[in-house]
């Protein structure tokens, strides 16, 4: 493919020595396998089924498995946008890279705001859920002590931000033990389940599969509709932290946008596979097990655990709980490297770009993120625990957000080349296109949605808590970004000297290196 654009420049090192990459991340560390398993694990399988399965069977009823299909389009077709523009410019500044060079530097930057207040915003969550559920393994009693909870969700990001500053290597090692236990518990759920219906061991109310859970046209209102679309796209979120590993990946160009495709196939044969079984297993009824209970709609594992798991319940809910810890540390990772790619190109201040000369990691991001992402914690469940609730429910607008920019990005990038051939007409214009206008009609549907003041579990100025912060964090954004202008290093990136679209990659081509060791005379190089 031609590239209408400047090429890489070399990188020159001693030789002996490995090549640090553009921004000295340890290049070369995750191979297919590994960055597919990040890709996985950030979207916290187990935790996502258990907190949204059960609230979308009481929206939609027998069509939760269509759900689930439907609401993988978007992601799969925003997944192409993503594999086009890594192929191209493999930086792990992801959106806010694509972004400032699609769009210029303040849409770029409001881009890699959205991936960051996204970030911080699940890992409270995830934190309370680690917490809760460690405890439910031990004490019961204890996993209902606010203080308890939220100060063992503190160890576990602290924990995290520790081995995320370590290097990709310890992570990659303990995200491969902790989605094996988290695929061990939902398949070992999937065939109790099938097992018990077929032998008539299930509960009363099970039922078998019918054509009518697949069937599109099956919703009966277009409120549900567009409620369970809403929930099951959360679910899907995370499968772009490979793209931003992209700089430390073997093959930085293909890898990735690889591993990004292959996560999201395996989570919707996942999500349908595992909502199918549930609900051949406990029905659609209002029973004490029924999916149709609301009083099991927080945890449908949970609820389901004693009576399909017997004396082995705890698997389940240790599979929770290390589905939210393995979150906790793959959140961290895109976070730091997307602001250590804000602040390479100057549109942070420089501290953010340091990374460890030993551990080759976006050190000081790293440890930020894990700070800010602690004090939020905190401060939302002093506040009310309903307000950290309520920060969950808001978390689409910065998904759907970020996730358009990307799409949009894709299809203005590559401007020039969409039509010069069928494969670019279809894998930057057309998928990219369509996955970009899906997630803004979510985006702007979930806005008019959380107006409403009974949208959520808090009400702030006569208008839902959830449209408040969710709008406000990126409002926020918004302010930070116009202060940092005014700032004088930040004038090369806000003038879009520091990046543009003609900006080499920071990420040289293996080709285009060159290894030597200075001659005598050479100017040294910053």
């Amino acid at each position: 493919m031609a590239k209408n654009r400047a090429e890489p420049t070399a990188s020159v090192v001693p030789s002996g020595a490995s090549d640090p990459g553009g921004k000295g991340l340890a290049a070369g560390t995750l191979g297919l396998v590994g960055s597919t398993v990040i890709g996985l694990a950030s979207t916290a399988p187990v935790y996502s089924l258990a907190a949204t399965l059960g609230y979308v069977v009481l929206a939609v009823g027998a069509q939760a498995p269509i759900a689930f299909i439907l609401a993988f389009i978007p992601m799969f077709l925003v997944a192409f946008a993503y594999r086009e523009l890594n192929n191209a410019v493999p930086d792990c500044g992801t959106t806010f890279t694509w972004g400032t060079k699609a769009f210029g530097p303040w849409v770029g930057w409001m881009g890699g705001w959205g991936v960051a207040i996204a970030g911080m915003v699940v890992l409270a969550n995830l934190a309370q859920i680690g917490g809760k559920y460690f405890w439910l393994l031990i004490n019961e009693e204890l996993a209902q002590n606010t203080a308890i909870v939220t100060l063992t969700g503190v160890v576990f990001i602290a924990l995290m931000t520790y081995i995320s500053y370590r290097g990709m290597e310890i992570g990659e090692k303990l995200q491969n033990v902790l989605i094996i236990v988290q695929y061990a518990a939902l398949i070992l759920f999937v065939v109790f389940a099938v097992v018990s219906v077929l032998t008539g061991k299930a509960p009363e109310g099970s039922t078998t599969p019918e054509a009518s859970w697949f069937d599109p046209f099956a919703f009966t209102s277009v409120e549900s509709f567009t409620e369970a679309i809403l929930l099951a796209l959360f679910i899907y979120w995370g499968w772009d932290t490979c793209l931003a590993l992209n700089e430390e990946t073997k093959d930085p160009e293909k890898t990735p946008g690889r591993a990004a495709l292959l996560s999201t196939v395996i989570l919707l044969i996942t999500y349908v596979g595992v909502t199918v079984a549930a609900m051949m297993y406990a029905g659609l009824g209002t029973g004490a097990m029924g999916l149709g209970n609301e009083g099991n709609s927080d945890d449908i594992f949970f609820a389901l655990k004693d009576a399909l798991f017997g004396p082995w319940a705890w698997l389940l809910v240790l599979a929770v709980m290390v589905s939210a810890v393995s979150s906790t540390q793959t959140t961290i990772l895109p976070t730091a490297r997307g602001t250590l790619a804000m602040a390479a190109y100057k549109a942070l201040p420089k501290r953010f770009s340091y990374v460890h000369p030993k551990y080759k990691t976006p050190a000081f991001s790293t440890l930020v993120m894990g700070v800010v992402a602690i004090a939020f914690y905190v401060g939302m469940t002093i506040i009310s625990e309903n307000v950290l609730q309520d920060t969950i429910l808001s978390l689409g607008l910065a998904i759907a957000f970020y996730y358009s920019i990307t799409s949009f990005a894709c299809v203005w990038y590559f401007r020039r080349e969409l039509f010069t051939s069928f494969r670019n007409f279809i894998f930057k214009f057309l998928f990219p296109l369509l996955g970009g206008i899906m997630l803004a009609a979510a985006f702007i549907k979930s806005i008019y949605d959380m107006l409403n003041p009974d949208y959520g579990y808090t009400i702030i100025w006569n208008i839902g808590g959830v449209f408040v912060i969710g709008v406000g964090s990126l409002v926020i954004g918004a302010v930070l970004m116009i202060v940092w202008a005014f700032f004088e290093g930040s004038k090369p990136f806000f003038r879009g000297e520091s990046l543009n679209e003609h900006t080499a990659v920071l990420v040289p081509d293996v080709d285009d290196i060159v290894i030597r060791e200075p001659a005598v005379g050479d100017e040294p190089r910053s």
